[in-house]
């Protein structure tokens, strides 16, 4: 039998209802009927039987005052199930406060989601300067210390994903995929992953591998700040001892049992 791709299953009227909730996604709370029709190249009677769909079971709200839509309850509920799935955060989160405390630097867990390395929480420390975790944003997996960490990890197939040509954020960005492999293998053996302005010049970054019961590397706790905090130095004798323990102790809350 002839296996069929995914795509060819897409039964567009569902697609088209995704795209009037992704709408939303941005900066504007409150979308009218003729600005999604506009968005959406959607013909205003379309675009009003979808929010009307998603209206009747909660996704979609008609604001009365300005006749405008928003996003509705059950949107939230869902985003709130997500995350309650995800025990790994609940468990990271005390976690992510310690290290936070301990080093005076940003704290953040991230997590391979279809593919993307996506933050998905994250610990500020009470610093003037510090840096700011945009949750939720993918980050490249080549040239940030929880990307390289995952992707040491992963399996061949998202290795084998990377363009021939890696992309160039700084002069230190590994462009070549022979020596970031060499630095993956590296990575694999030490269990923690080091950015040193190569996504981001002149921020530094630390990352360590979260294993559950299976023993899987199933994420990565790191902090980060600005290179002029943290030196070589403080990283080798005070960062990296702190994040081993760090990821220990995350790791031991999922069950994993390290002898």
């Amino acid at each position: 039998m002839v296996r069929r791709e995914k795509n060819n299953y897409v039964i567009q009227s569902v697609s088209h209802a995704l795209d009037v909730l992704e709408q939303f996604a941005g900066e504007h709370d409150e979308l009218g009927v003729t600005e999604l029709s506009k968005r959406l190249k959607l013909h205003k009677n379309n675009v009003f039987r979808l929010l009307a769909t998603l209206e009747a079971r909660g996704y979609i709200e008609q604001n009365k005052a300005t006749e405008n839509y928003r996003l509705g309850v059950r949107c939230l509920r869902l985003g709130q199930r997500f995350v309650s799935q995800l025990g790994i955060l609940r468990q990271a989160r005390p976690v992510m406060k310690q290290i936070a405390q301990a080093s005076r630097e940003t704290a953040f867990i991230a997590l391979l989601r279809n593919g993307s390395i996506v933050p998905l929480d994250a610990v500020e420390p009470e610093q003037a300067v510090r840096l700011v975790s945009r949750i939720g944003d993918p980050l490249p997996p080549h040239c940030t210390a929880v990307g390289k960490l995952l992707l040491a990890f992963a399996d061949d197939e998202l290795r084998n994903s990377l363009p021939d040509s890696l992309q160039k954020f700084t002069d230190k960005t590994i462009t070549d995929r022979q020596v970031l492999s060499q630095q993956l293998s590296k990575i694999a053996e030490n269990s923690y992953a080091l950015e040193l302005g190569e996504y981001i010049e002149d921020v530094r970054s630390i990352a360590i591998a979260v294993r559950d019961y299976t023993g899987a590397v199933v994420g990565s706790v790191a902090i980060a700040g600005p290179a002029y905090r943290l030196s070589h130095e403080r990283i080798e004798k005070e960062i990296i001892p702190l994040m081993i323990n760090a990821g220990r102790d995350l790791s031991s809350r999922l069950g994993f049992d390290a002898a």
